[in-house]
């Protein structure tokens, strides 16, 4: 793929603070509205991308230490997660939300170039590079930000992403059809999410 970690590591700064400014000053009532997620309320996402950074924060103590830190103690650690945001108020829910993400930013920046190149395991199983834990927030961060319905499209995020993005998404989904037209609606097909592509199949959700 096309992208470094460099390209990685500021994806993460845009996509972050695109999120973070589109949920600034929302009430419990516009917490509660609907995502593009079926069945997601913002409370579940925002949840989500909160617990998320926590998570990859253990990876990031993995690399750090040499210890062997996953994820998630298993899926249901996961749900709980998301599960957990509408329980919380919304002022609740800005502080998980920007203390999880500092933090990770702050181990992130922590770790040295050997670190760096540890191994560590996926939520799904995969065994990568430290050097990949940016790119995984990137996802989340910038889909995610989209994801909310608060006016932020696949247009607004940065083309390179979006070419990364298309290529990592056709990569893991194996052959898809041949589908014309810009970018950011291609992305938004590729990824499940509403497009304005005539005739694209559905291809379900992704992420």
């Amino acid at each position: 793929m096309s992208r470094t970690p460099q390209d990685a590591r500021r994806w993460v700064d845009e996509g972050t603070t695109l999120l973070l400014d589109a949920v600034a000053g929302l009430d419990a009532p516009a917490y509660g509205e609907p995502t593009l997620l079926p069945g997601w309320t913002r409370q579940h996402l925002v949840a989500h991308v909160a617990a998320n950074a926590d998570a990859l924060g253990n990876l990031v103590r993995w690399a750090a230490t040499g210890v062997p830190t996953p994820m998630y103690a298993g899926p249901e650690e996961r749900a709980a997660g998301i599960e957990r945001g509408p329980r919380l108020s919304a002022a609740e829910l800005d502080r998980w939300l920007h203390g999880s993400t500092a933090e990770l930013a702050a181990a992130m920046g922590r770790l040295t170039p050997e670190q760096w190149a540890t191994e560590v395991t996926t939520a799904q199983g995969r065994t990568v590079p430290a050097t990949e834990i940016p790119w995984l927030r990137a996802r989340e961060v910038c889909v995610h930000a989209v994801d909310l319905d608060l006016g932020i499209t696949f247009a607004d995020l940065p083309a390179d992403f979006l070419t990364a993005l298309c290529e990592d998404v056709v990569a893991k989904r194996g052959q898809v059809p041949a589908v014309e037209g810009p970018l950011d609606q291609r992305v938004a097909w590729l990824t499940g999410r509403p497009h304005g592509l005539a005739g694209a199949p559905d291809l379900g959700a992704w992420l």
